[in-house]
């Protein structure tokens, strides 16, 4: 694609700078000029971007692309394909794989499998050995391949010995480690939040100390150490207000939420849909409450998808059994658009540089619609309504829960290193 040339005419250009109205002329994977009327150079692919925003690509610190060991569920391939129908030009994939992530061999493979496909897929690390919390991972060969967070995602790391420990290393290694919060033993049984609802509905709950607890505790021990941590989706009022306080406090904290967790509650698991089921559950109007005002004050870093896809046969089950998780890459951007009343630029920080830079993107990704940058691109109508089609989704999985609604906000094109991925709304391959 060296000799590709595309010119994104007439769009609003939005990144961390500012915004203007521009052309973006794009060639050799880089951007070569931003500017009022740009001449499109003889052969050029002309892209109408007219009523869009052009911005830098989306990036989503958590992802789950099933692959190696449940490909009926997503593989790299259709899972960056879902992505970049999402704005998403980078991903990192999570490490719950079958086998874990938990070595150079194992990353090297999903970082191969990703080398071709339509979004830069990345790779978290596992924190321990098959993300059973008993022994360390090897960090180092996984983060000279170029892995920067390291996580047990799905599983918290138990033992805070042990995460003393990892937080020492990764410490020595310059990586960071993020913490799915949740003490299974407080959790143990929980299939939705553990309030009201859950009383009504006669399903046992988690109670939102099984997240809290060990937030506690790992900023105890981000401070005992110097580590950085990132907090994966938050979910609770209370984990939001002790992250705030760790970050007065100046400690190397981050944080994610999901965007499940400010446009859903705990009373949608009434009508017992699989698709509501998810780790950490969906909580109160009152938690929810406390994600978007979290958004909105920055103690919340990112937004992060958490894209959970699961075959039918593990949804299509009654709601104590089905397997926790739900779609995300296709409808975040739409989501936040439509839930979250804050100022676009904003947004775009939290879907696009601001997890770039925590993921340690920020080169290739998320980075200003400049001059001499590398062309990821999203553009997207901000006004644009659509519903969502379950069964129109990129992913080899249906496990949606906005099925039927209204959303606001699509993308149309996604140019991942100068290539039109996306092209009015589909997927070039």
């Amino acid at each position: 694609m060296a000799d590709l040339v595309v010119l994104l005419r007439g769009g609003r250009v939005v990144d961390a700078t500012g915004e203007r109205v521009a052309d973006v002329l794009v060639a050799a994977g880089l951007v070569r000029a931003v500017g009022a009327d740009l001449d499109a150079p003889a052969g050029a692919t002309v892209l109408d971007a007219g009523g869009c925003v052009v911005a830098p690509g989306l990036v989503d610190l958590h992802t789950h692309l099933r692959q190696p060991g449940r490909e009926e569920a997503e593989t790299v391939e259709s899972g960056a394909r879902a992505a970049a129908l999402g704005g998403y030009t980078a991903v990192v994939a999570m490490p719950n794989t079958e086998p874990a992530l938990d070595s150079a061999a194992a990353v090297r493979e999903v970082l191969e499998l990703g080398a071709t496909s339509t979004c830069d897929v990345r790779v978290a690390g596992a924190i321990t050995r098959g993300r059973q919390g008993k022994e360390l991972a090897p960090f180092g060969e996984m983060a000279d391949l170029g892995v920067r967070l390291f996580t047990d995602d799905g599983d918290g790391v138990q033992d805070a010995r042990l995460m003393r420990r990892a937080l020492e290393y990764a410490s020595s290694l310059g990586v960071t480690l993020a913490q799915h919060c949740e003490d299974k033993v407080l959790a143990a049984g929980g299939h939705m939040h553990e309030g009201e609802w859950s009383s009504r509905l006669g399903i046992p709950g988690q109670p939102a100390e099984a997240e809290e607890l060990m937030v506690a505790r790992d900023i105890a021990l981000a401070r005992l150490t110097g580590g950085r941590v990132h907090f994966l989706h938050l979910s609770t009022a209370g984990s939001i207000a002790a992250v705030r306080a760790a970050k007065v406090e100046g400690l190397a904290v981050t944080a994610e939420a999901a965007p499940h967790h400010f446009s859903l509650t705990d009373a949608d698991v009434a009508g017992y849909g699989t698709a509501f089921k998810v780790n950490p559950p969906l909580r109160t109007a009152v938690d929810v409450a406390a994600v978007k005002a979290g958004l909105a004050d920055g103690t919340i870093d990112a937004i992060a998808t958490d894209h959970a896809p699961h075959a039918a046969e593990h949804k299509d089950v009654p709601f104590d059994q089905a397997r926790p998780g739900m779609l995300g890459l296709e409808t975040a951007l739409a989501l936040a658009l439509t839930e979250l009343e804050l100022p676009l630029h904003t947004i775009l920080a939290l879907l696009s540089w601001n997890p770039a830079r925590i993921a340690g993107l920020e080169l290739a990704h998320g980075g200003p619609v400049a001059e001499g940058r590398p062309a990821n691109l999203c553009v997207f109508d901000p006004a644009a309504a659509w519903v969502v089609d379950a069964g129109a989704l990129a992913s080899r999985s249906r496990n949606t829960p906005y099925a039927g609604r209204t959303l606001t906000g699509r993308v149309r094109h996604t140019v991942l290193r100068g290539e039109p991925v996306v092209v009015d709304g589909k997927a070039q391959r």
